[in-house]
């Protein structure tokens, strides 16, 4: 498994991972639960956005890890 491939697994795990937190805030009627569940996916889609980063960094300088 490439570098590429595991990136693009981690991008998509945190990327799910702040999706099911959206839905626990939106099924919960504990408002400090909410609050929780929304400050948490705020914290996994900004590792989502520096994962992005870092594999579009990786991709930009190293070819080989580019798609095909």
């Amino acid at each position: 498994m490439t570098i590429g491939t595991q990136f693009q697994q981690a991008i998509a795990s945190a990327q799910s991972v702040s999706a099911s937190l959206k839905s626990f805030a939106l099924e919960t009627q504990d408002q400090q639960a909410k609050q929780l569940f929304n400050s948490l996916s705020q914290n996994m889609d900004n590792t989502v956005s520096a994962l992005q980063a870092r594999y579009n960094y990786i991709q930009s300088e190293e070819p080989q890890y580019k798609p095909q």
